[in-house]
């Protein structure tokens, strides 16, 4: 199969990128055989990144497998805002890490003194395990498992919660809804549920001065702020346009 009958095949089947695409999936197939097979999944609706086994984010290559959460680019920026607010040397936890690739653009940035991630999805876990080799990775709920010598030391807490009502997650693009978990997307009826889970804890694991940081959507971060606000953190909504990204910040008042 050569590379404009790949294209074309992708370009056919919906895929914006195709050329780009088919250039992955050609650099990825060690025989012709497997160059079909990969392309013929592709069009069936898989996620490149699955078929690849990896995902490009701030510049790394993120090991993700099926079933786990590709991370979009659009989050980079909430990377970006937690190293700008970051102390030197900072304790960082990666909360709802899936694949971890949060962690591992952190660390590369701005390498922490030590780096904790938890998620409840064992598939999640396992990748994150291997993209975060020198960090603790925790699999279960939240701050359920996380060690209690932790509390009160957290200087950057980034949780990248889902925030997609769930009414809406029917109205993703079949390569999320039907091939990531649904605990990855679906954040309750308004979509902030468990934005506000993990604000209703975050005073007990931050630092004095610490920092929580979480992506909604441009409607939904006013509300993120009153909830961040309720539970006695310092609120403030960042915002890229290029990355149409917004991140809301609660800092830990000293």
């Amino acid at each position: 199969m050569d590379t404009s009958t790949v294209v074309s095949r992708l370009r056919a089947a919906g895929c914006v990128f195709a050329e780009d695409e088919a250039d992955l999936l050609i650099a990825a197939a060690a025989t012709s055989e497997e160059l079909g097979s990969l392309v013929e999944r592709r069009v069936a609706g898989l996620p490149l990144e699955h078929l690849l086994g990896w995902a490009e984010f701030h510049g790394l290559r993120i090991t993700v497998r099926p079933g786990v959460f590709v991370p979009r680019h659009r989050t980079e920026f909430l990377v970006d805002v937690a190293v700008s607010l970051a102390p030197p040397g900072p304790v960082v936890l990666d909360l709802c890490c899936g694949s971890g690739a949060l962690g591992a653009a952190f660390t590369a940035a701005l390498r922490p003194r030590e780096l904790h991630a938890a998620d409840v999805e064992p598939a999640a876990v396992s990748c994150a395990r291997l993209n975060l080799p020198e960090a603790a990775v925790y699999e279960g709920d939240l701050y359920e498992v996380l060690p209690a010598s932790l509390r009160g030391r957290v200087d950057v807490l980034m949780a990248n919660v889902p925030y997609v009502p769930s009414d809406a997650v029917a109205t993703m693009p079949p390569e999320a809804r039907l091939h990531e978990p649904r605990v990855a997307l679906d954040g309750g009826t308004d979509g902030l549920d468990l934005a506000r889970r993990v604000a209703a804890g975050a005073s007990r694991w931050l630092a004095p001065g610490g920092t929580l940081l979480v992506e909604s959507s441009e409607r939904q971060a006013p509300v993120v702020s009153e909830v961040f606000a309720a539970a006695g953190l310092r609120a403030r909504v960042h915002s890229s346009e290029e990355l149409g990204a917004t991140v809301v910040t609660g800092t830990a008042i000293p």
